[in-house]
């Protein structure tokens, strides 16, 4: 059985960015890989860690599409379903002169939403070290007790926890729900990347307070707090650091850049084989430039899974 460093699961899904207007005035659209967990996954991958993907696409033109993309990626597909009966999931993105999004959803239902917890591969889940998930997994049935049987699963067999909430409001019915599903993957995490926008969301306070409640009353052992251009703080119960973003960089599509420093800085943490209270300082840092460095040089093309930039246009930006 392979083994693998990082098991995703989630929502692969296709980002449709705006790419110039025709003659009416109609936003002509590019078709991109997304998802949050591939995006993840991706960076891992570039960065040379042996991961795979556990979700559900249609078996459509853009899921089949999708499987051969996070193939060609490096990332392993066996926990991937083809589900003849529902449309793969698409996003509609909406940029502004900033390169910041709005997002509007095709999913009603979207074949993610429809992972079932007996079409998991538990095998996959047993001989993993990290599993990694987010909340998009949870808006609806059956996936949510799917991504819950998963964690189950991961615990028991002694994975460490990630999260990435990726708060995304139009894809829940009410926010207390979304609030309520966050609150509950919150506690299951062991490491948690999580935004400035959504600490404010969910409890009015700034990110290195949030950082602080995460480790102190939720059990997390390690938090990135992101800032958008602004970098990244990051802490455990030991350590804190903060990292700028490197200048200069012309920002053209933000989609994926969260998802890449997530994946980029779990490379890293991979590297040093040890439980994330054991981290010090130096390594921390090292960690957090990393995955800033790369996700701001994502921001420079369009997508997700295919903006990860090369490692070592990373590490010449960081030298």
């Amino acid at each position: 059985m392979t083994m693998y460093d990082v098991i995703a699961l989630g929502e692969l899904l296709i980002d449709f960015a705006p790419n110039g207007v025709n003659d009416a005035g109609y936003p002509i659209l590019s078709a991109n890989p997304g998802g949050a967990p591939g995006n993840f996954l991706a960076a891992l991958a570039k960065y040379g860690r042996n991961v795979a993907m556990i979700g559900k696409v249609g078996d459509d033109l853009f899921g089949r599409l999708l499987v051969k993309t996070l193939n060609d990626a490096g990332i392993g597909t066996r926990g991937v379903f083809i589900d003849r009966d529902v449309f793969t999931t698409l996003a509609f993105v909406a940029l502004d002169e900033s390169g910041n999004r709005d997002f509007s959803f095709a999913r009603k239902p979207g074949a993610d939403t429809c992972l079932q917890s007996d079409e998991l591969d538990y095998d996959m889940i047993a001989n993993a070290r990290v599993f990694h998930f987010g909340t998009l997994s949870l808006t609806d049935e059956p996936s949510a007790s799917a991504t819950k049987t998963a964690i189950e699963a991961a615990k028991k067999h002694g994975l460490l926890i990630s999260l990435d909430p990726n708060l995304r409001k139009p894809l829940w019915k009410k926010e207390a729900d979304a609030q309520a599903s966050i609150e509950w993957s919150l506690h299951q995490a062991d490491i948690v990347k999580i935004s400035d926008e959504e600490i404010s969301w969910l409890w009015g306070i700034d990110p290195e307070q949030g950082a602080a409640k995460l480790l102190s009353e939720y059990d997390v052992s390690l938090v990135y707090a992101t800032l958008g251009p602004k970098g990244c703080y990051a802490a455990t119960r030991n350590v804190s650091v903060s990292t700028a973003c490197p200048p200069g960089i012309h920002v053209v599509d933000t989609t994926g850049a969260g998802d890449i420093f997530g994946g980029a800085a779990m490379s890293c943490f991979l590297k040093y084989n040890k439980v994330p209270s054991e981290l010090t300082e130096t390594e921390l840092t090292r960690i957090v430039r990393f995955a800033t460095t790369a996700a701001s040089l994502s921001t420079q093309k369009f997508g997700g899974i295919t903006s990860v930039p090369e490692i070592a246009e990373v590490l010449s930006l960081l030298r």
